[in-house]
């Protein structure tokens, strides 16, 4: 290694450490600093080898200039300013900190008092500046080499309403597949390995929706108690794909991954954390932003700048409002879009993000900004739409380009197949894409990212075994996590020998898969749903990177029979444009149609009326698709043709004779799922011909029309 003795004035731009062949650019942004200072590491990390105070100053960015200084060099900063918290400034030239711009951050964080700016647990920090060197206890920002063979790699530019999302943890995804390399298991290159790619194309999903891969802090609270933050959603690194993911070199290790699961055809979105970062509140350590800069990163309160906004729930929130902290992440989102090659991103409590001067109720023209950038255009954004402020709910506030979680969706379809009265009118503006939430702003169905489970909060198979949540391994004494989480556990808590209720369990959770693929909108589906994966009850499973969070491949005979029943709705929800409409169902027929496009029948065959849709014990519902009323065309411009479709739901825990409509004048239908039967996919190819059909208690059906059956085209 060539330890650097030449300094250059260098350029402020970009920020960064920059290798450009011959040396290394380093620009710093602190508009409040007196002076800074780039510190050189051994290739260990250990030992300091060379201090290099910045020479120069340009528009409040400090910058150098290394001829020597070649990608592998590990290196920090010391900023010198004062230390005055009642003033929102916090400089300590004593603590190591991280390049905020760093696109590779090597070694963790060994915690210990040092990595305070203050002596913890001092009354008055202002009078505890402490000054012992925390530069042993960080880890270190190391130079890159930037080119990639990316060959001839494309976004897959999946259009909104073909997508199917599947959101996972790369660590947990395949740190226990069998199949996978040891080595690779829990790494970006483990997810790119031949057999996850092989199941997720087998699954028919069109997108990897990954949690938090930015560079993270494992909390020293849960380190304490022999836990990890296992989630990442505590982002100290905005440009650096977290090492623990990674084999080998997690930059290259990860433009690798994108690269093959491009090729698969699969796009990648990252879950994002740009609300807060991991140094929270005024107690807590000093890694980077706090001592760069910490009053233009940070909002602070205006009656005493010593303390820290928080509307994440996390201790602070980053100060978008700031030019410098805004350019950071619109710096950050095109770089992973550029330089990584990433097709979209979830915005973890994205209002905080928008929020303006006050605390305001309303979403502000932060996302529109965002949406106008040109190369942030043509990716997919998708925020999850409330934060801990006031007036932090948002669902349905967002701008046109972007799509929201949608909670109630997830709510209100628990909700109903948990068995409670009164929800057909909200089940059915659910299933049809929530219309009444998107369509007032000029929106469409794929707004609504539909998920009945995610990461936060119970899996599929404990949605329907557990009452209650049961966090006991959190050591929080069972306090954390939701407790409204409208499950129900078919008669048992917890895992049973008893054939009746695990044949309930499994047919609720068909049940809620089918209308999760039927609706209108994106769904979303949290990984290891198709497996049957269960977290033993726990619905907050955040710090725990252990068995209790990682998908079991030991996949017996009923976790298969799920996975072929989730490949099946998949694969009926991407042949037939009715489950995939870009504009909403208006319960008219279109110019040139047969029929309204969609019908809603009572058990009776009859169109249900304005009292039968408000009456509390109704929980069955009829919903006819018509086929050729889209009203659409596809890409050539052809008209957008399909099947008809008629879905049956039947919440009530008895069966219901159901009246069928007239298939294309002849009653004759295909049923292709009953979630009653043993495995959800009846046998036979035989159509139904009888005017009833027996829909059993807790069920969905999907028939097709025998005789009005269209070619559907590939634009709907």
């Amino acid at each position: 290694m060539i330890t650097p003795t030449l300094v250059w004035p260098g350029r402020p731009y970009p920020l960064g450490a920059t290798w450009d062949g011959e040396g290394v650019n380093f620009a710093l942004y602190s508009a409040h600093a007196n002076a800074v200072e780039l510190v050189i590491f051994d290739p260990s990390g250990r030992r300091e080898l060379k201090r290099f105070e910045l020479p120069e100053r340009t528009d409040m960015v400090w910058h150098a200039y290394l001829p020597e200084a070649r990608p592998g060099l590990l290196y920090g900063y010391r900023v010198h300013g004062p230390y005055r918290p009642e003033e929102g400034l916090r400089f300590n030239w004593h603590k190591l900190l991280l390049d905020p711009y760093a696109r590779s951050i090597v070694g963790s964080i060994r915690w210990s008092d040092a990595l305070y700016g203050h002596t913890p647990g001092h009354r008055r920090e202002d009078l505890s500046y402490d000054r012992r060197d925390s530069a042993r206890a960080m880890p270190k920002c190391r130079v890159v080499e930037s080119a990639f063979s990316w060959d001839d790699d494309r976004p897959p530019f999946i259009p909104w309403n073909e997508s199917v999302i599947y959101e996972l943890h790369v660590r947990g995804f395949t740190r226990r597949h069998p199949e996978i390399a040891p080595p690779l298991r829990g790494t970006y290159a483990g997810l790119a390995s031949p057999p996850a790619i092989a199941h997720l194309k087998r699954l028919g999903i069109s997108a990897v929706e990954l949690m938090p891969v930015q560079a993270f802090v494992d909390d020293r609270t849960l380190i304490e108690r022999g836990l990890r933050n296992y989630w990442g959603y505590n982002t100290i690194g905005y440009f650096a794909p977290d090492a623990r993911y990674a084999s080998q070199d997690p930059v290259t290790e990860f433009k690798a991954m994108v690269k093959t699961l491009h090729k698969a055809g699969l796009e990648v979105i990252l879950d994002v954390v740009y609300n807060h970062t991991a140094e929270g509140n005024e107690n807590g350590p000093m890694l980077c932003f706090r001592g760069i800069d910490n009053s233009d990163y940070y909002r602070l309160r205006d009656d005493n700048r010593r303390y820290y906004v928080d509307i994440t729930g996390c201790g602070n929130t980053l100060d978008m409002r700031s030019p410098r902290a805004f350019q950071m992440m619109m710096d950050s989102l095109r770089y992973w879009v550029a330089d990584m090659h990433v097709d979209g991103f979830r915005f973890d409590l994205a209002p905080a993000l928008g929020r303006e001067l006050h605390q305001s109720d309303h979403i502000g023209p932060f996302f529109g900004l965002l949406r106008q950038d040109p190369l942030l255009a043509r990716v997919k954004l998708i925020a999850e739409p409330w934060d801990l402020g006031a007036g932090g709910y948002q669902l349905g506030r967002f701008p046109s380009g972007w799509s929201e979680w949608n909670d109630r969706y997830r709510d209100v379809v628990r909700a109903y197949w948990k068995g409670d009265g009164g929800l057909i009118g909200e089940f059915a503006r659910r299933l049809t894409g929530s219309s009444d939430l998107y369509a007032p702003g000029g929106r469409h169905p794929h707004a609504s990212v539909n998920f009945v489970t995610a990461h936060d909060g119970f899996t599929l198979n404990d949605l329907v075994s557990y009452n209650g949540k049961h966090n006991e391994a959190n050591l929080e004494g069972n306090r954390d996590g939701n407790d409204h989480n409208l499950s129900w556990n078919c008669g048992v808590e917890g895992p049973t020998d008893d054939p009746g209720i695990r044949a309930l369990r499994a047919q609720q959770k068909r049940n809620l898969l089918s209308t999760l693929l039927f609706s209108q909108g994106v769904p979303m589906i949290a990984s290891g749903d198709e497996i049957g994966r269960t977290q033993n009850g726990n619905n907050n499973a955040y710090c725990q990177d252990n068995e209790i969070s990682y998908l079991d491949w030991n996949i017996d005979d009923e976790r298969e029979q799920m996975l072929a029943f989730t490949r099946r709705l998949i694969t009926l929800r991407r042949k037939h444009p009715v489950f995939m409409r870009r504009r909403f169902l208006q319960g008219e027929a279109p110019e040139g149609a047969s029929s309204k496009d969609v019908t809603w029948l009572t058990p009776a065959g009859n169109e249900m009326t304005v009292v039968e849709w408000n009456q509390e014990f109704a929980r069955c519902i009829g919903v006819l698709l018509a086929g050729d009323a889209f009203g659409e065309t596809d890409a050539q411009g052809r008209p957008v043709r399909d099947d008809n479709i008629l879905l049956l739901f039947n919440a009530y825990h008895d069966a219901i004779e159901f009246h069928l409509p007239a298939a294309n004048g002849t009653g004759e239908w295909r049923v292709l799922i009953d979630t009653a039967k043993d495995g959800g996919i009846p046998s036979g190819e035989a159509p139904h011909t009888a005017p009833i059909y027996p829909l059993a208690g807790r069920s969905v059906v999907l028939m097709l029309d025998v005789r009005g059956s269209q070619t559907p085209s590939s634009g709907g």
